[in-house]
């Protein structure tokens, strides 16, 4: 049985800025991406690098298992609410711990290193799948991954609570998934390594940098990715319970095109068919996890640039003058919205200025905003951002 460091690789370079932090095995079947930060930072020195390089391994108990984790999903657990409560409890579980001594790690990263600072989460998938980059939707985020020759996939976090990356992008970092494709292939380890390797430049933390080998590793990702660099969105989720009877239909990859009315998995005996002409998203086909499976859509690129024009121009502060409107914490950039005068408003209608909600009680809506929280002079220098 193979035993993992919690710290794969840490480098202090020449220079205090910037910090770059991968992450790997968050879940505990997910080896890729652990295998492959070894791989591109084994011949990294010191006179290589500017600024600091951490690589941390995740969920240390589930990969010595080989499971995607042992009592509850590690990476479900990263909301405000979730982490107190688990601070106050006196009997922790496996996930727990873990959540604990990442929280204790991500903390003094912050606390003793210096800005810009990166966070990068490496996973795989149990179908296969074209290499992808999840975001948070903040400007930050979209204009760093855009670099990328990948597909990019906004608003998980309007379907997932708890991600780790939801978590530090509240905090106002870049912070960016990259999914390299099937757990066991070969090539999702070498989606990795490429994926590194152009981190490291994107993030200017390599002094130098092989201009061959950088054009190899961005071919590569390019041609795995079949060459589609769109912007796509989540629009639905098919959720299941832990314990549930639940299979996809064999055959389904992420990105597939699916038509309404298709069949695409059999839940508690019941067969579950598409309810859109769109592209499945992230099956699933293994047994554990509470996503069954997502609905994605292409982002038309006039609405991105829309949704850029007026996150700049902030005209999100003008819906609070609306009646049913309000703010439920302007600080972190959270919303209230009374569910009469939300049916008025298309969901698009907020995604272009931010907005994802996020939960309802029996009378309203929270929207939450990355843009007002993202820490965006920290990166106006950037070469990607300008």
């Amino acid at each position: 049985m193979a035993h993992f460091n919690r710290i794969i690789k840490q480098i202090t370079g020449l220079k205090n800025s910037p910090t770059l932090v991968f992450f790997g095995g968050i879940h505990g079947n997910e080896k890729a991406g652990i295998n492959a930060l070894k791989e591109a930072l084994k011949p990294l020195k010191q006179d290589n690098i500017l600024g600091n390089i951490y690589a941390i391994a995740g969920n240390l108990k589930a990969l010595d298992e080989n499971q995607r984790y042992l009592d509850e999903d590690l990476n479900r657990l990263w909301t405000n609410n979730s982490i107190t409560a688990i601070k106050n409890k006196k009997k922790l579980n496996s996930e727990e711990r873990e959540l604990l001594t990442l929280l204790q790690i991500l903390t003094h990263i912050l606390e003793t290193n210096t800005p810009p600072f990166y966070f990068i989460d490496l996973h795989t998938t149990s179908s296969k799948s074209l290499p992808f980059i999840t975001i948070n939707d903040a400007l930050i985020n979209r204009r760093f991954s855009k670099q990328f020759p990948v597909p990019i996939v906004l608003g998980i976090e309007e379907y997932l609570d708890g991600a780790l990356l939801s978590y530090i992008n509240q905090l106002g970092y870049v912070s960016i998934g990259f999914e390299s494709g099937q757990h066991d292939d070969i090539q999702a380890f070498r989606n990795h390594v490429a994926f590194i390797n152009l981190a490291l430049v994107y993030t200017g933390t390599i002094k130098e940098f092989d201009t061959d080998k950088f054009k190899a590793y961005y071919l590569q990702l390019k041609n795995t990715s079949k060459y589609n660099t769109h912007f796509f969105e989540i629009i639905d989720l098919y959720r299941i319970s832990q314990n549930d009877q639940f299979k996809m239909c064999n055959g389904l990859d992420s990105f597939q095109t699916i038509r309404k009315g298709e069949k695409l998995a059999i839940h508690e005996h019941s067969i579950i068919t598409s309810q859109y002409n769109a592209k499945i998203f992230m099956p699933l086909y293994q047994k554990k996890g509470s996503e069954g499976f997502f609905v994605i859509k292409s982002i038309n690129t006039m609405f991105l640039k829309l949704s850029v024009w007026l996150r700049l121009l902030k005209a999100d502060s003008l819906l609070s003058i609306l009646p049913g409107i309000f703010w439920h914490n302007k600080e972190q950039g959270v919303l209230k919205v009374n569910l009469n005068v939300a049916k008025f408003f298309a969901k698009p209608f907020f995604h272009l200025l931010g907005y994802r909600s996020k939960q309802t009680d029996a009378t309203h809506l929270l929207l939450y905003n990355r843009e007002r929280v993202a820490k965006t002079e920290m990166y106006k220098e950037e070469h990607w951002y300008r």
